[in-house]
């Protein structure tokens, strides 16, 4: 047998690994807050530098959040499907400010992943999933585009689909996606846009409703394509002569 010789784990990295492992056992509960980083430092037999710097690599891990001012410290994060999304919605739109990746690359996967999550929501569903899709829509349906509610509602509504789909890491990445292109999405909305969008979000609730998961599926990639396309359209630069060179939505 042949071994091979392995480095020593950095203090800082051994600091993180013993408390990542506790927090991933259970020996820190879920919202727990952790010692100080006085308390660890002499636990660990480190300094307070050496501690800091593992416990933000677990806060950018999502594993525990910061809450500052004399009554703060280090918390465990609840680590679910729903934590989830934030860390992927937030890790999205931070490379995307970066402009290492592309909108488009971002709404190609959201489309990837959207049909797919409506034909599953359709096979899936429950009839509380259905309640909460049409108390959505009908909550769209009495606001304006312009309102400030609409944005959070229309990410709940891509989101309950995501439920509805029984898969948890698909809905993780469907509200991660849709939190990351929705501001993207907000400045191409005008009142015929948020009539249409409206419209096309009742016919998927319909098709979920029903069980037809090749209509929920056609109905979501309408939904997608009109939005895309009116990205497109919008985003387009006029001519010389002040038109557009599409057709203008």
């Amino acid at each position: 047998m042949t071994f091979k010789p392995q480095p020593v784990a950095r203090a800082r990295e051994q600091v993180e690994t013993q408390i990542r492992e506790a927090i991933l056992s259970g020996t820190f509960k879920r919202g727990e807050k952790l010692p100080s980083e006085a308390e660890l430092a002499e636990s660990f037999a480190v300094s307070r530098t050496t501690v800091r710097e593992a416990l933000r690599s677990l806060a950018a891990a999502g594993l525990i959040f910061k809450v500052p001012g004399a009554s703060g410290g280090s918390f465990v994060q609840v680590i679910d499907y729903r934590s989830l999304s934030g860390v992927l919605g937030d890790s999205i739109v931070n490379t995307l400010r970066l402009g290492t990746v592309e909108y488009d690359e971002v709404a190609q996967v959201r489309y990837l992943l959207e049909v797919p999550s409506a034909k599953l929501a359709a096979a899936n569903r429950t009839e509380e999933d259905v309640e909460t899709l049409q108390s959505i829509v009908d909550r769209q349906k009495e606001i304006t585009f312009d309102h400030p509610d609409l944005p959070r509602l229309d990410i709940d509504f891509h989101s309950a689909i995501g439920d509805a789909s029984g898969n948890r890491v698909l809905a993780s990445f469907v509200t991660a996606l849709h939190q990351a292109i929705r501001p993207v999405l907000a400045k191409h909305l005008d009142a015929k846009a948020g009539r249409d969008t409206v419209r096309q979000h009742a016919a998927i609730v319909k098709a979920i409703s029903e069980n037809d998961a090749e209509a929920a599926a056609a109905a979501m990639e309408k939904h997608l394509n009109y939005l895309q396309k009116l990205r497109d359209v919008r985003d387009e630069p006029p001519t010389s002569n002040g038109s557009r060179k599409r057709g203008s939505s």
